[in-house]
């Protein structure tokens, strides 16, 4: 997939987030949109995956030589996100199963391996409402990995992790998103270490 912004802005009211953006995200590579707080990233990130419009300029998204309608383009995405919210009555091998109904498995894996991936088996029967901060995000890193789709936005993905999950976040990427085409939000380099491409942010005010 790749994704192409031209003269690509937001605003909230009248004030701009961003502007003038061209920029092209190709497949198999992995960016980074950095920034200080506030900068943008995350509405940047929100305008590239379709759930948010931009206010002037264009996304153009293209699966080899054809064009995807910005309405479609979910189905070709996974996300991960604090803003992002998960369904707490739900059990942990409950909430995998009915998501990955929508977004297929990587081949070759099922919901067993993946919860063993990101190291929650004995809380496989646990309602999410009652993991700590730092669970639920390991949940919503599975659920963006492992869906066999060819975008991966992630928006500051080791949020509530600690010195071990954020070891097993890199490890996922390495493992599991090889030759997708990832974006990553951050101002921290931990998470985007493995970016060859970075953005900044403070150059589209």
């Amino acid at each position: 997939m790749t994704i192409s912004l031209t003269n690509t802005g937001k605003r909230f009211n009248r004030e701009w987030i961003f502007r003038h953006i061209d920029y092209t995200f190709s497949g198999g590579m992995n960016y980074a949109i950095t920034g200080p707080n506030g900068s943008g990233k995350s509405t940047l990130l929100q305008v590239i995956g379709g759930a948010v419009s931009a206010s002037e300029g264009k996304v153009l998204y293209l699966e080899g030589k054809q064009e995807k309608q910005p309405a479609d383009i979910y189905r070709q995405l996974a996300i991960a996100a604090p803003y992002l919210e998960l369904i707490e009555e739900m059990t942990l091998l409950e909430f995998l199963r009915f998501h990955f109904q929508f977004k297929p498995l990587l081949k070759g894996l099922d919901i067993a391996s993946v919860i063993a991936a990101v190291g929650l088996q004995a809380a496989s029967g646990k309602q999410v409402r009652f993991f700590s901060s730092g669970m639920r995000q390991r949940v919503k890193l599975a659920q963006a990995v492992f869906a066999d789709v060819p975008l991966l936005l992630l928006d500051e993905p080791c949020t509530n992790l600690d010195v071990e999950g954020i070891n097993l976040y890199l490890r996922l990427v390495e493992q599991y998103c090889q030759g997708r085409l990832i974006i990553v939000s951050s101002n921290d380099e931990t998470e985007y270490s493995f970016c060859k491409e970075r953005i900044d942010m403070r150059d589209f005010k």
